[in-house]
């Protein structure tokens, strides 16, 4: 399906997340978030931080990622749930996100410790999915998550216009199948909006947005990264 091997990595990111850098990504996430908590717009704050540190593309992605305002990350810690909470609950996944955030920590690529307490990649599908070496890995490793976490029924949601959906949905379904991980997997439209509208079940995902409309919502990335302690983690918590 493709000649990428491994999701996340570039060849710049071992200089442009250095640990030279990290003391003036946090500076650039601190200031960020002071004119977030001043309802500056987005595009104009990133630009002004961006600039003022020098920061190249990715380092601005990253930053972006890692950033919220104060109100925010109080609603965020707030509606977060514990592990033992999931035991015989539907949960309801954003698929893409979450996938392609585990594939990314398995192949050593970059994977942000946020000012909420989520981990985000800096990857993006850009109308394709393409299959890499660790995506078996990665839908094991979140199936006996779940597995471990007594989930009753985890109900995936993928982006039916992204490219090769329907490939990765057969693939879990075989998983699925191999492992009796009860999942479904639905191919919709817009999979925020079909998590924003379900707010009786938990949510798992790191997307702003939707974490911005839960009422209940679990960090499995945080849950999985306890089992891979090799991971390196770029800390921008701005702390």
């Amino acid at each position: 399906m493709s000649r990428q091997k491994h999701r996340g990595q570039h060849e710049k990111d071992a200089e442009l997340f250095s640990a030279s850098w990290l003391p003036i990504l946090n500076e650039a996430v601190k200031d960020l978030a002071f004119l977030f908590n001043r309802n500056y717009a987005e595009n104009a704050s990133l630009a002004i931080v961006g600039d003022r540190y020098q920061l190249r593309k990715r380092q601005r992605l990253a930053l972006l990622r890692a950033c919220c305002t104060n109100a925010a990350q109080h609603k965020r810690q707030e509606s977060l749930i514990a592990p033992g909470a999931l035991r015989d609950e539907i949960v309801l996944i954003d698929g893409y996100n979450l996938l392609i955030g585990v594939e990314c920590m398995l192949a050593g690529g970059i994977v942000i410790h946020c000012r909420d307490g989520c981990y985000r990649d800096i990857s993006s599908v850009h109308g394709t999915y393409r299959r890499v070496e660790e995506t078996y890995h990665a839908l094991f490793l979140l199936g006996k998550s779940l597995q471990e976490l007594g989930v009753k029924e985890a109900i995936w949601y993928l982006d039916a216009p992204v490219s090769n959906s329907g490939r990765l949905k057969t693939l879990m379904h075989e998983l699925a199948g191999d492992n009796a991980f009860p999942w479904k997997i639905e191919l919709v439209n817009n999979p925020d909006q079909e998590l924003a509208r379900h707010p009786e079940h938990i949510l798992i995902s790191s997307d702003r947005w939707i974490l911005d409309q839960a009422e209940r919502w679990f960090n499995l990335a945080a849950y999985i990264l306890q089992e891979l302690p090799q991971t390196a983690i770029t800390d921008l918590r701005g702390q």
